[in-house]
Order: C-alpha cells, then structure tokens, then sequence
C-alpha cells in the first residue's frame, strides 16, 4: 500500500473549519442562556416585561370593564338596602296566629314580611347597577326574532359581555333563557335572563362572591 506523507498543515484547514464552528454554537448557547433568568424555584423566566405583556387585558375585557365602571360611578355607595325593613334582622319564623271561624281578625296593622332572595341579599347600589344593565340587555333582546342561544349570545357579545360572563345559555321552547355574572369587587349581582322578542325580561339574582359562578337566589322571569 502506498503510503502518502506531507506537512500536516496540508491538513489543517479542515480542522480549523470544525473548531470555528464549535465556537460558534457555544457562542449561541451563550447569548441564549445571557436571555433568560432562574427564580428561587429554580424555573426559568424570560426576560423583563414578558410576563408583563401577557397578563395585559384584551381590548374586549377592557371595554367590559368601562361599561362596569360607568354604571357603578352613576349609583350609591354599597351597603345601604332600602328594601330591608328598618331594625329586621332576620325572618319570625314562629308559626302565625288561626283565626277561628266567626272570630274578627285583630286590628292592628300586619307588619311587613322579611324580604328573602335577592331583595335581602342586594344592596341599593346592586340594584342601581343591575338597572342599568337590565335596560339595556331587555331592549337589545327585544330586537332579536327566533331567539336561539347562538343568537341571544351574540347579541349580549355586541353589548360588551364576553363569553366567560355568560352562563346556562339553553333554549326553553321557543325562549332562551340565561345568567349573566356581574360580580365585582367581591360583589354578588347577577342577571336570569329570558330572551323571547317583544317580552324578553332580565331580573337581578344573587351568585356566589367567590369562585365558578353558581347562582344561590334567584326569582326567575
């Protein structure tokens, strides 16, 4: 076999190609790495505003938002509620006085029964906002003939509620009934809806403060 010897310079140009390259990839993984942070969990986050940028609320969400904040600045301050006789505290739960046959009622004045549901459970400012709301929603629902869900929720996305704060959309006949979610702040408003053309109607109820919403009170339209 023959054998070839030269210079092993002849040679190097090969392996200086290889090394450049080397170099090259550590340079990258480098500067990538120079990109990123380790918390004390030991997680890596990107770099700073990132995480920022993505907690950013959609322009949809925005819009929903000023709509909350302009009916709540048109109404009072919370806590008051009017509907609640004054000094009741709580429902008489004892069991009410028999008239026997032939005896006259007493004359004295019937004192008014303790409010349940959502007339207890709301304050004047939940109503004044909930008002707002209802007025709105009932004269845009009224313009939709042959309401099906598919229907009633776009018509309540043109009017700047988002998916996530509609609920039990389902049709009831040729009705299409619906919650929305109005909680704020800890609140508990929310809206039973029936969408049926002319008569559509939206009434308060009350949902959870926390949480999914789930309705606890409610007198349905």
């Amino acid at each position: 076999m023959t054998q070839i010897r030269g210079p092993i310079g002849k040679f190097t140009p090969g392996r200086r190609l290889l090394a450049a390259a080397a170099i090259t990839v550590a340079t990258a993984l480098a500067l990538t790495a120079c990109g990123t942070e380790e918390d004390d969990g030991g997680r890596q986050t990107g770099s700073a505003g990132s995480s920022t940028a993505s907690q950013q609320p959609s322009p949809e969400q925005g819009a929903t938002q000023a709509l909350f904040d302009r009916f709540e600045k048109a109404c009072p301050e919370p806590g008051v509620n009017s509907r609640r006789p004054a000094g009741a505290s709580k429902p008489d739960t004892a069991e009410p006085e028999t008239i026997a046959p032939g005896e006259t009622p007493p004359a004295d004045p019937i004192e008014p029964a303790f409010p349940t549901g959502p007339e207890a459970e709301l304050d004047d400012r939940d109503w004044c906002v909930s008002a707002h709301h209802e007025q709105r929603v009932i004269a845009a629902l009224q313009k939709v003939a042959d309401p099906t869900p598919a229907k009633v929720r776009k018509t309540l996305n043109a009017l700047g509620y988002p998916d996530e704060r509609i609920h039990h959309l389902k049709q009831d006949g040729k009705k299409t009934r619906f919650h929305l979610d109005l909680r704020e702040g800890g609140g508990r408003l929310c809206e039973s809806g029936l969408a049926a053309g002319a008569v559509s109607d939206v009434v308060p109820c009350v949902a959870v403060a926390e949480g999914p919403f789930e309705v606890t009170s409610e007198v349905r339209p």
